[in-house]
């Protein structure tokens, strides 16, 4: 993913993306809640221990008191598919409270079935201390999340709606920006891969001559520090190629 851009984030230089803030759409969700047909045990998943793993409404204006211990950092991941990414980075930083955001329940039961094992009652597995799921619009939890709380942001590989008319579905968006811009810490980064070249030019495009984030890395290589995903390995096989990037709060 690409961009670049600097840039003091006074009123004036906010302006041209807060005009236009009636255009975005507020909590419509597009795309889908659900997939195949859920089994038995997918369905007790999302009955029984999905409650119990939920990141609390609660908590949103106090997201530190969410986790049973106390976190050094938050860190969100907007979309996680499979869980793949959530998962692997909840295991490498034991001591970062970790937000995963994702509205399809064929994606939260992926992820849900790695952390119950199968002879274990969904009423009795172990919670994670440091992982915690919202499975509503990822928009909600970020317009209502403290100032300066996130550490650090993941949208991977997300639905590029590559239609020129449904661009305003695109979660990055200029309007998002400013939104992005507020909950997350000083120098907090804003990490993004995406395989479609139509998602590619358009992250370009937006985040070019904004005040909100500068561009720190730009690579074809998926960096180390990045758990590999499924949607990653699609790309490869069907001959894409991704590109990753991370943004840092100007």
């Amino acid at each position: 993913m690409t961009i670049i851009q600097k840039g003091s984030c006074g009123e004036s230089a906010q302006e041209p993306f807060s005009k236009t803030d009636s255009s975005l759409p507020k909590d419509r969700l597009y795309g889908r809640r659900r997939g195949h047909p859920l089994r038995d045990r997918q369905k007790r998943l999302l009955s029984d221990y999905l409650p119990r793993i939920k990141f609390p409404t609660r908590n949103i204006k106090h997201p530190f008191e969410a986790f049973a211990s106390q976190p050094r950092a938050l860190w969100l991941e907007i979309g996680f598919g499979g869980g793949e990414h959530s998962l692997a980075q909840h295991q490498i930083h034991s001591d970062i409270g970790y937000i995963a955001c994702e509205v399809f329940e064929n994606g939260i039961c992926s992820l849900l079935s790695n952390l119950v094992q199968e002879d274990v009652k969904e009423t009795e597995a172990t919670v994670p201390n440091m992982l915690r799921i919202w499975n509503e619009d990822a928009r909600i939890l970020i317009r209502a999340l403290p100032e300066n709380s996130i550490e650090k942001v993941f949208l991977l590989f997300p639905d590029p709606w590559p239609k020129t008319r449904h661009a305003k579905r695109r979660f990055v968006h200029p309007e998002r920006l400013p939104l992005l811009h507020r909950i997350l810490t000083p120098k907090g980064q804003w990490h993004i891969a995406s395989d479609d070249p139509t998602y590619q030019a358009w992250v370009e495009e937006t985040m070019e001559n904004q005040p909100y984030f500068k561009k720190i890395m730009q690579t074809n290589k998926r960096p180390e520090s990045w758990p590999s995903t499924r949607y990653e390995q699609k790309a490869y096989k069907a001959g894409r190629s991704p590109i990753f990037w991370i943004f840092e709060k100007s």
